[in-house]
């Protein structure tokens, strides 16, 4: 730590002797850290000046009137000044009342050099215990960064290195993984487990947001430093720091060299997730191909379970730049929850097969990752291929939602809109709108409502007196306007094929 106007007020060689009412000063006053000792006998030296300095004076800017005393302790309050030593015997016998006055006034520390003690030796005392200081948090440093690079050595070396830093810092240090969840903390007790919430909170953000950054969280009475681990769009996780801006530049040193060493270590443990992934894919294809017997002992030896009975089959897509750290929190959530969740990449599609106690989570990452999710009918896993054919349905059936994004369809849902009501999220909408063109090239041209009308026809079982009621004109005005759209499209509307394709084509096309 920086010396204090304590710690020089103790050293017997300087013989400084404080002038101000101790029990009359702020608290800590005497224990602030100076940055320097400077002397001089400008009436307004404060232009050079820096903060948390001690400044030495021998008085011969006063004037007699007490206002030069207090407008000049004024200034140096409000620069940051951390006490005032007044050089005795130089000028004057004494310290002036009116500058003890002004002092006490402005809650500035004073004390009294006496003219033995030349300033110069103040300043050098101070100059050292700043180096010492400086040379203890360097040594510190060292021997810190060692014991976290030998602690990395050991078999779970990411534990043990963060173990090691909370250690050295006297402060508490917490691990969240690529989904935001907490994967560790040290001590175990450092963060109370509400004030853990907010700070998981901050972390994810950060990690939402998928770039390299820093930023500061309150849990309870401490502030935590967030870093983010890994790079630009393969966040790994991020590593919170107890004691927040008062940590000094050796501690963020030391900080900063195990926030590189974490993200190494999760990038390794990154590519042996890669490994996984390639063997989850030739899982999948083993269940698609109807091999659940060997999938489920396998799954077991390999991930400790596999997904059971009624399972739903989820297709997720997702933006490429968000796909990796989707992908980073599944790993994590199956290695938590191998028996309720499972996924894999085939052909580039992700799919992943889950219980019901997962679906909560997929739901969750539809909403964090703004993807879309197609969910199967429950079934079996050796139904695996059907299931995906519903999941593929599902999710071209979010693809058409406007403003889809982050959005999970069920399956159920689509079926329960008939066959026609999927015609949208197929080809048949481009096959639609362009039977269609005709009519929407007379409307535009002649300010007609022929497609409206059809619809509104349609809708009402091909009664004009219904669909007049419904658009609000008269029959004949119906009746007229069908026979338009007769001669547009080339078509006989009296016979059901032709009102059904026609049907067809609106709905596809909306």
């Amino acid at each position: 730590m920086l010396p204090t106007l304590a710690t020089l007020l103790r050293r017997p060689e300087l013989a400084l002797t404080l002038v101000s009412d101790i029990d009359a000063l702020p608290v800590g006053a005497l224990d602030r850290g100076v940055q320097w000792a400077h002397s001089t006998d400008l009436a307004d030296p404060t232009p050079f000046l820096v903060d948390d300095q001690v400044l030495l004076t021998t008085g011969t800017q006063f004037g007699d009137s007490p206002t030069d005393a207090d407008a000049y302790v004024a200034r140096l309050v409000d620069r940051g000044v951390v006490g005032l030593g007044f050089g005795t015997e130089v000028v004057r016998n004494g310290t002036p009342a009116a500058l003890i006055d002004a002092c006490r006034r402005h809650g500035l520390p004073l004390f009294e050099v006496p003219y033995r003690v030349p300033f110069i030796a103040i300043a050098r005392v101070t100059a050292d215990l700043i180096a010492a200081d400086a040379y203890a948090r360097h040594s510190w440093a060292l021997d810190a960064q060692r014991a976290i690079s030998l602690a990395a050595l050991r078999p779970d070396g990411l534990r043990a290195a963060l173990a090691e830093l909370a250690r050295a810092l006297g402060q508490g240090v917490a691990l969240f993984d690529a989904s935001g969840a907490v994967d560790r903390v040290f001590p175990a007790d450092a963060i109370e487990p509400t004030a853990l919430r907010g700070v998981r909170q901050d972390a994810t953000l950060l990690l939402t947001r998928g770039t390299r950054a820093s930023a500061t969280s309150t849990a309870g009475d401490d502030t935590l430093t967030l870093h983010t681990l890994g790079r630009r769009g393969r966040l790994r996780g991020v590593l919170a720091v107890g004691g927040g801006t008062s940590l000094d530049q050796s501690a963020r040193e030391v900080v900063a060299s195990v926030v590189g060493l974490a993200s190494l270590a999760l990038e390794q443990n990154h590519e042996l997730d890669a490994s996984r992934s390639r063997l989850r894919t030739g899982v999948l294809r083993l269940l698609l191909g109807g091999e659940v017997e060997l999938v489920s002992t396998a799954g077991t030896e390999l991930w400790g379970g596999m997904p059971t009975g009624d399972v739903r089959t989820a297709v997720i897509a997702v933006d490429t730049d968000r796909r990796g750290a989707l992908e980073e929190l599944l790993e994590s959530e199956t290695r938590r929850t191998p028996s309720s969740l499972f996924f894999g990449a085939v052909d580039g599609e992700l799919l992943a097969v889950a219980t019901a106690a997962a679906l909560p989570l997929l739901r969750r990452l539809a909403a964090t990752f703004d993807a879309r999710i197609g969910l199967s009918a429950p079934g079996a896993l050796d139904e695996l291929a059907r299931s995906r054919a519903q999941a593929r349905r599902a999710l071209a059936a979010a693809s058409v939602i406007e403003g889809s994004g982050g959005s999970v369809v069920d399956f159920e849902t689509v079926a329960a809109g008939g066959v026609l009501a999927s015609l949208g999220a197929t080809d048949a909408a481009e096959i639609a709108r362009a039977g269609l063109a005709p009519l929407a090239l007379h409307d535009a041209e002649n300010g007609t409502a022929l497609i409206a009308t059809l619809r509104a026809w349609l809708e009402n079982d091909a009664q004009f007196d219904a669909a007049a009621q419904a658009l609000g004109v008269h029959r004949h005005t119906v009746r007229n306007r069908i026979a338009v759209a007769e001669r547009v499209l080339g078509r006989d509307l009296s016979t059901f094929p032709a009102r059904a394709e026609l049907w067809a084509a609106l709905v596809a096309s909306s």
